[in-house]
């Protein structure tokens, strides 16, 4: 989720809140709604928006997973499965529609499904990824991201996506370089142990990567 004033970062409250309608109504798009109402009846919130994308995942026969994203102003998610010369296949996982949360009340939110099957994986990102600036000062893009992820080694891995993207990053210049926060989902093939899908995150805040989190999680 990308928070903020017009200009800047908003505060942690929104994800909590995001859960919360989740859990009221499994409907992704719904969920959205009830934030973009919660948002604009606070009043300690002001003029702040956010950005968000919400995901829900069931299990498929097929070991992989169903999954569906609603977002609301959020950068496109990347579906990266194998294709059959050994390469990968990117497809930019873009939702029709998905305004901005909290910015209007009339906001409408979209949702798309997805079929992630095991040997594939997804990877979701801050606009902060795709405004980088790489050493000739054009902007990474959704062209370079796109180049970038047509290049990595199958079966895909959440945890080397996260790991390339990371090294990625630290190759261009940090020169008022955004908050980058990274989410990569995958799901393992048949001979891979545990079954399920594995879920990474990391997040860097401008302009280094000093203060870097990360996790790696397994679900069954």
């Amino acid at each position: 989720m990308r928070q903020g004033r017009r200009s800047r970062l908003g505060h942690l409250t929104d994800p909590l809140q995001l859960r919360a309608a989740a859990l009221v109504d499994a409907d992704p798009t719904a969920a959205l709604k009830a934030l973009n109402t919660a948002l604009l009846l606070d009043a300690a919130v002001g003029t702040r928006f956010c950005t968000a994308v919400l995901g829900l995942l069931d299990p498929a026969r097929d070991g992989g997973f169903t999954v569906t994203l609603a977002t609301g102003g959020h950068p496109p998610a990347y579906h990266l499965s194998p294709a059959e010369d050994g390469d990968v296949r990117v497809e930019a996982a873009r939702v029709k529609g998905g305004m901005l949360v909290g910015a209007f009340a009339e906001a409408t939110f979209a949702s798309r499904t997805l079929h992630l099957a095991p040997g594939e994986g997804l990877l979701l990102y801050t606009d902060g990824l795709t405004e980088a600036r790489t050493a000739d000062g054009d902007m990474l893009a959704d062209t370079g991201l796109m180049a970038f992820l047509a290049q990595r080694p199958t079966p895909v891995s959440a945890g080397a996506l996260i790991d390339d993207t990371v090294a990625l990053l630290d190759t261009l210049p940090d020169t008022e370089r955004d908050d980058v926060a990274l989410l990569a989902l995958s799901v393992p093939t048949a001979d891979a142990a545990p079954a399920g899908i594995t879920t990474t995150a990391h997040s860097a805040a401008a302009p280094t990567a000093g203060a870097s989190v990360g996790q790696e999680n397994r679900r069954p």
